[in-house]
């Protein structure tokens, strides 16, 4: 069975981000996908340090959630990452997260299908929407997309329940992020995936 990991970077568990989140479930089990919602957004979680030591451990050297949603991550074959809008960004916390999950994880994510859902009061929803999906589009990951900008409206999860738009929006890009997971692994049997070349990593060592 095919399985979608959720996160939910706010830190209200039942908030606006959580509401946006949930209306996707349905859509993701009813085609077949077993769904995983993860609360992150008000958990404990430092940044990178650029250590560099997750190259040789093989995971993290914090060892927190970052480590044990990792195994999870590695297993699904798509996420959702959903955060509220904090000053025309996503949660501090979810970007600490996130960037330690894709830097310290060795495994590879080609393929998987990424979406990010933002939520905000009024505005800042599509910066944040862009900051989430550079995490997919640097890791060769597929992005679903919807029949808007992924995003709902509300200060409060009763306001995000007034959002009909909003919450259409979820449903649709639930049932596009099921198409293309579906798509990808027929695919797959049938001609394998595309080849990755990583032969070059330019840095500029020599100054000029």
């Amino acid at each position: 069975m095919s399985k979608v990991l959720l996160i939910n970077g706010s830190p209200r568990a039942k908030g606006c981000t959580a509401t946006a989140l949930e209306e996707m479930i349905p859509v993701l089990n009813k085609a077949g996908i077993e769904t995983n919602l993860i609360q992150v957004g008000n958990k404990d979680i430092r940044g990178c340090i650029a250590c560099g030591r997750c190259e040789k451990l093989g995971k993290c050297v914090f060892d927190d959630l970052v480590n044990e949603v990792a195994p999870l991550f590695e297993e699904a074959d798509g996420i959702v990452v959903g955060s509220p809008v904090y000053y025309g960004s996503p949660n501090g916390t979810l970007l600490a997260f996130l960037d330690r999950l894709f830097y310290s994880t060795p495994f590879s994510k080609h393929m998987k299908v990424g979406a990010a859902v933002v939520s905000c009061r009024r505005g800042g929803n599509t910066a944040s929407f862009d900051a989430l999906n550079k995490y997919f589009t640097i890791s060769a990951m597929p992005v679903a997309s919807s029949t808007y900008w992924n995003q709902v409206h509300g200060f409060t999860a009763e306001d995000v329940k007034k959002d009909l738009e909003g919450l259409q929006t979820m449903r649709n890009l639930a049932a596009n992020m099921a198409f293309m997971i579906q798509a990808i692994a027929d695919a797959k049997d049938k001609y394998g995936l595309p080849p990755i070349e990583q032969s070059f990593f330019t840095s500029f060592p020599d100054g000029k």
